[in-house]
């Protein structure tokens, strides 16, 4: 029996987005903290930047200009996409 139910009040993803930046925040906040150099701030932003845009590759990027028929619903759905397609089309080298 499945209990997870779809999240569709507006107030309570907005509350999960915001809780989601808060975490991330503390996260960053306490590497920092652990290790306080510029070097390490430098690449934790690097690091938050480049997984943000893989996200909005995955997501927005295929759907949008590659293959407008995949529809994104998270990254597990995103890997196995590139897992089939990389089976059954040849590469564009």
């Amino acid at each position: 029996m499945n209990r997870v139910r779809e999240l569709t009040s507006a107030r309570w993803i907005f509350l999960k987005g915001f809780l989601f930046l808060a975490l991330g925040l503390m996260a960053g906040a306490l590497l920092i903290v652990e290790r306080p150099t510029v070097r390490v701030a430098l690449l934790l932003v690097v690091a938050v930047w480049s997984f943000c845009r893989f996200y909005y590759f995955a997501f927005y990027v295929i759907g949008r200009y590659v293959d407008p028929s995949y529809r994104f619903s998270g990254l597990m759905s995103f890997l196995g996409y590139w897992a089939r397609e990389r089976k059954t089309k040849p590469t564009d080298e």
